[in-house]
């Protein structure tokens, strides 16, 4: 393919978009409806352009001692920046991608393929049923990071999913989810609350001026049934171009405050984010 021209295909969940960036020669932006997706640089799999996507990584860098592999399971698959990253890092790893818009998994694999030997495969299926079918106890780490446009399927915010997320996770894995919100932050706060019933370790990694009600945006949830290194995860967040505040303990239960588990019979999908929120233009 031409290495400049934009990619527009419509896929089962609306209009997808390829655009290249001029500053870096292989380096695409996957939009979907002319929300941000996923970016992808094919030169150099582990360079992540999105702050939530870093954050994401962290969480990657410190599942495991450096290099090592990881069984990952990814809810959710866009271009496949993280399981990327997680190749190039932590060669040998096994993962398992699930996306449910089949027609933009095959805009990806033509456009922005793997390369082989990467020990990623990737699954046309629905989220929560590829993970209730799962084995007991078969990943290290699972990334949910699933949007229907720009919000976070209902049934992938509730107890029931929560338990099947633990159900499926190793006693010592890592749960990781790019969640968006804005004040008074209804959903983030539900979020821990359901997950808070679930797992007794919690982190929330996020900006400051999104922790501070100024602006809708992304944050990153952590659970664990073992304990998180925050010191750790809050060196990396903070040293980010963009940096980013590690909320645990008594900190993050003042910011849930009241907020009820969600169960899959009152589950809501994620707030529709405002206008510009995630534009590109």
């Amino acid at each position: 393919m031409n290495e400049h021209i934009p990619v527009i295909r419509e896929v089962d969940h609306g209009t997808a978009r390829l655009m290249p960036d001029v500053d870096r020669e292989r380096a695409w932006l996957l939009t979907v409806d002319g929300a941000p997706q996923s970016y992808v640089d094919l030169d150099d799999p582990a360079y992540l352009e999105f702050e939530y996507a870093r954050r994401l990584a962290h969480v990657v860098d410190g599942a495991a001692e450096p290099g090592a592999p990881l069984d990952v399971l990814h809810l959710g698959g866009g271009a496949l920046s993280l399981p990327r990253y997680v190749a190039v890092t932590r060669p040998g790893s096994r993962q398992d991608v699930v996306e449910a818009d089949r027609g933009l998994l095959a805009l990806v694999e033509e456009f922005l393929p793997l390369p082989e030997g990467s020990g990623t495969t990737v699954h046309g299926a629905d989220a929560r049923a590829w993970l209730e079918a799962a084995p007991d106890a078969s990943a290290d780490l699972i990334v949910g990071d699933v949007f229907g446009g720009s919000r976070v399927p209902a049934h992938l915010t509730s107890v029931e999913y929560a338990r099947e997320v633990r159900r499926v996770l190793r006693p010592g894995g890592l749960y990781a989810a790019n969640l968006a919100d804005g004040a008074p932050f209804p959903f983030l706060r539900s979020q821990l609350a359901t997950f808070a019933t679930v797992f007794p370790e919690l982190a929330l990694v996020a900006e400051p001026a999104v922790l501070r009600g100024r602006r809708f945006g992304n944050a990153v949830l952590v659970a664990s049934a073992r304990e998180i290194d925050i010191a750790r995860l809050a060196r990396r967040a903070a040293a980010d171009a963009f940096p980013a505040r590690v909320e645990h303990g008594e900190t993050l239960a003042r910011f849930t405050g009241g907020a009820e588990p969600v169960l899959d019979a009152g589950a809501v999908p994620s707030p529709v984010p405002p206008e510009g929120a995630f534009g590109i233009g």
